[in-house]
């Protein structure tokens, strides 16, 4: 696999089965050095617009939604074009968007897969039928919902918009999709791969790059989309279910995350400890589901604090292709800037365990690099406990038993996962029953695979990705009802 693979040129959006560009175009840089790599066609609302209209052709004149069999054929291709491209594609990934190659990786081999799976359950189906009563029969029947927006976020763009597009495919939807600028040559080459699927029929999947967000409002907003699945922070997607909310759109939101890492005095430690730091520095934190939040029981407090501290100390940032780097920068100097001034503001009311901070002389100045930071803190309504950061940053709280840890476990808003560990059997199914989050590790994290549903209590999200329920996110369920004339 090289790391040096050229960038496109230029990247742009594909829609109605053709290339489209628009009238703004945008660099793309290198968070690790800052360069320009190439440019996209940054779009609008005139490009969702068409987007728009384009699926909903489809959807109405096609044989899309209908066609099971073809479906299945489309994602199987899709799946094979996408493996074709593979060290292509994590190359520009890597590049763009600043994950390690290992990291970048690991998400498009997860991608792989995940359409490979829908194309398979775009050949099943399930329902009940039952004759109620003498001569009357009854059936549930599930179709497409219609039109399906796809809002995907930059932290990483190509599986968390394949965990929305491919699951509508399946389901027999059409898609209209947004990409974000800050990926805009990755997204390109998606577009570039969706486009090379000769058994995708024109107009059943468009997509376009924005930078900014008039594309997306129009896709929430708009009567021509039917349901909308969106993945971001929690913000954004509380105005997402207002704007949808005047047509009482279907909604499928996974947002924001503060997930609390849950050690107690009977943890294996040696296991624990590596797994914990990687909560902290996989993608750089810039992801939802971070281990963001160290929950320790007071008999251990002192030797993780020691441990993870110098974990976290020893963390080597660097550019994604290094071979050397265990962690690569943040998506922008921006947000470089924004972690570490939530980080100088905690030293007024927390503990600055490690402070790393923003890496500012060397020959990693000009990247946005940040090296990871630990808060020890006992108020739990302090915003470095009660926000998503969205970075390399860990608070370190101190808990005293079972109860204790469960209710600071539970007390934010988010509720995407959590983590427990602990050497006894008994303990994960005990606490993890009290949590409230939508997915519950025990003695490991981040593991996610495609058969079983993934999203958030809370403010975390509505509705699941993942597993069998992601199609039902895309579709309704018909209740037929048939008289059978009586013989004779």
């Amino acid at each position: 696999m090289s790391s040096t693979a050229p960038a496109p040129v230029h990247a742009r959006h594909f829609i109605d089965g053709a290339w489209a560009s628009s009238a703004k175009t945008t660099e793309s840089r290198n968070p690790a050095t800052g360069e320009v790599i190439g440019t996209f066609a940054d779009g609008g609302a005139e490009e969702a617009r068409a987007a728009i209209d384009a699926a909903r052709r489809a959807f109405t004149a096609g044989s899309w939604a209908r066609d099971r069999d073809l479906r299945a054929q489309a994602l199987f291709e899709l799946s094979d074009r996408m493996a074709e491209r593979r060290d292509e594609l994590i190359a520009l990934l890597s590049r763009e968007n600043g994950k390690l190659l290992r990291e970048a990786a690991m998400e498009v081999d997860l991608t792989i897969s995940k359409i490979r799976y829908y194309g398979a359950l775009a050949l099943t189906e399930s329902g009940r039928a039952a004759e109620v009563k003498p001569g009357l029969y009854s059936m549930t029947l599930r179709q497409p919902a219609g039109v399906a927006g796809v809002i995907a976020p930059w932290n990483s763009p190509v599986i968390l918009s394949v965990r929305s597009f491919a699951p509508a495919l399946a389901a027999g939807c059409t898609v209209v999709m947004k990409l974000p600028g800050q990926t805009g040559l990755t997204n390109g080459l998606l577009y570039e791969i969706i486009s090379a699927t000769k058994s995708l029929p024109q107009g059943v999947v468009n997509g376009f790059s924005e930078s900014g967000s008039e594309g997306a409002r129009l896709i929430v907003s708009d009567p021509g989309v039917d349901v909308i699945s969106y993945t971001g922070s929690t913000k954004v997607g509380r105005s997402i279910m207002a704007d949808a909310s005047q047509q009482l759109k279907g909604m499928s939101l996974e947002l924001g995350g503060k997930t609390p890492m849950i050690v107690f005095d009977d943890a294996d430690l040696d296991a624990a400890v590596p797994v914990l730091a990687a909560a902290v520095t996989t993608f750089t934190g810039q992801f939802c589901m971070t281990g963001s939040r160290i929950l320790v029981q007071r008999g251990v407090a002192d030797e993780l604090r020691t441990r993870l501290s110098a974990a976290l100390e020893g963390v080597r940032v660097g550019p994604g292709d290094d071979p050397d780097s265990d962690m690569g920068p943040l998506i922008d100097q921006a947000n470089a800037e924004r972690v570490d001034q939530l980080v100088a503001d905690a030293a007024a009311y927390a503990k600055i365990l490690v402070r790393g901070g923003r890496v500012l002389e060397g020959p990693l100045a000009a990247g946005a690099f940040f090296r990871p930071s630990l808060v020890e803190v006992e108020d739990l309504q302090q915003p470095i406990v009660q926000q998503e950061v969205f970075g390399p940053v860990a608070t370190f709280e101190v808990f005293d038993d079972e109860a204790d840890a469960i209710a600071r476990a539970n007390a934010t808003e988010f509720g995407l996962a959590a983590s427990v560990w602990t050497r006894d059997v008994d303990r994960p199914l005990r606490v993890g029953r009290e949590l409230e989050a939508g997915t519950v590790w025990a003695n490991t994290w981040a593991v996610i695979v495609d058969q079983m549903e993934e999203g958030g209590f809370k403010q975390s999200g509505v509705g699941r990705l993942n597993g069998l329920r992601a199609l039902e996110e895309f579709q309704e369920i018909k209740h037929v009802v048939h008289a059978a004339p009586r013989l004779g």
